[in-house]
């Protein structure tokens, strides 16, 4: 997923976060989007916004805020196109390296470890890209559509009707 997400990269050094903090605005560019909706089997991104507010010091960094999307998809019913937002909060930690806590031994389910500081980078436009990817439905539905299973009662249609037949036999 890596070389996918970098298809959108906005590097922010930590060394340059204020100790109020920094709000951060990451805009796609439209070859950006372009390469983003191929990766992601997309027809469309038609934009694609990150607002975030970035805190924390060198060695630990938070970084809050939203990221929003107008895409294009294809009805999984129809297979038709459709026009759809999207809407993902985000809370991330990153940590250097030498500060990643180790994984307690219980329950890893519930421990997520921070992201890591590279090169005393964060990268903002990763953050955004994965977000979307994130918050897209993996069985899109145009507004209205719904699939209907249609049981017309004749259970000999069963996969199983055949087996039970030769049983039978």
């Amino acid at each position: 997923m890596t070389d996918v997400l970098s298809a959108m990269s906005r590097p922010v050094s930590v060394t340059d976060i204020p100790p109020e903090g920094v709000d951060v605005t990451v805009e796609a560019r439209p070859e950006e989007r372009e390469a983003l909706a191929r990766d992601f089997k997309l027809p469309a991104v038609h934009s694609l916004t990150g607002t975030f507010h970035v805190s924390g010091t060198r060695s630990r960094v938070h970084v809050s805020g939203r990221v929003d999307a107008r895409i294009e998809q294809i009805c999984v019913v129809t297979l038709d196109p459709f026009d759809s937002t999207l809407e993902e909060d985000v809370e991330v930690d990153f940590a250097e390296s030498s500060g990643m806590p180790p994984e307690p031994p219980t329950e890893v389910h519930e421990y997520e470890p921070p992201d890591e500081i590279v090169n005393g980078q964060i990268d903002l436009g990763s953050i955004t890209a994965e977000f979307l990817v994130l918050g897209l439905d993996p069985y899109p539905r145009k507004p209205g559509v719904d699939f209907e299973y249609k049981d017309d009662g004749d259970s000999n249609d069963s996969p199983f009707a055949a087996l039970g037949k030769l049983k039978r036999d």
